[in-house]
């Protein structure tokens, strides 16, 4: 008799400036992740093995100067309860904070990042509630204001797999996971403002 695929359901909440986000997940128990977190440069000093959503890692490690993305994709947050800057990661190693674009050595909570194989498609507009100029793109995004003419991104409709948008061309800057949904103004994907220079689309390899 053949096996049935298991799955493990998740739910999480993601805190914004305007509102709560949960997000709700089965998932194939093999698409499950993991990731260390290292107190030190080069994988050295206390260390803290993550393998889902964790709200609060400062009670595992008080800082975070390295990381080893063992599987999965994985979004750090700078401050506990999913809050402050993103930083997306995905499988590899990273010997110091700089190697994610980390601000500082502040990590304090993590989230499994789902819908990274597929299909990916989404569509940015010029003006908030989905209104103005629309770009549906299936690709990255190396330099939005070259292509689109605009700097300036104010919703979003995520239709397949999950992006990240960044602050400035070049995957530079801020960045901002988007999941599968609607995002009808910038505050609800945690921007302060809504420059947007580049995205791409988080893919596990």
């Amino acid at each position: 008799m053949p096996l049935k695929t298991q799955y493990l359901c998740t739910r999480s909440l993601s805190f914004t400036k305007h509102k709560v986000i949960y997000f709700q997940d089965c998932l194939d128990i093999t698409q499950i992740g993991n990731i260390i977190f290292y107190e030190d440069r080069n994988f050295q000093g206390r260390s803290y093995e993550c393998s889902s959503d964790c709200l609060e890692l400062n009670t595992h490690v008080s800082h975070c100067n390295s990381v080893r993305v063992e599987s999965g994709c994985w979004v750090l947050y700078e401050r506990p309860n999913y809050m402050g800057s993103q930083y997306i990661l995905n499988r590899g190693e990273y010997p110091d904070y700089q190697r994610w674009m980390g601000y500082n050595d502040s990590v304090r909570s993590c989230r499994l990042i789902r819908n990274t194989t597929g299909l990916f498609r989404l569509r940015v507009y010029e003006r908030p509630d989905f209104s103005g100029q629309m770009l549906e793109c299936t690709e990255d995004v190396a330099n939005l204001p070259e292509r689109w003419r605009l700097r300036e991104v104010h919703s979003v409709q995520v239709l397949d797999g999950a992006w990240v948008l960044y602050e400035h061309p070049n995957f530079r800057g801020h960045q901002y996971l988007l999941e599968k949904g609607e995002y009808r103004r910038f505050t609800e994907w945690g921007a302060m403002h809504p420059n947007v220079g580049s995205f791409r689309h988080i893919q596990d390899c």
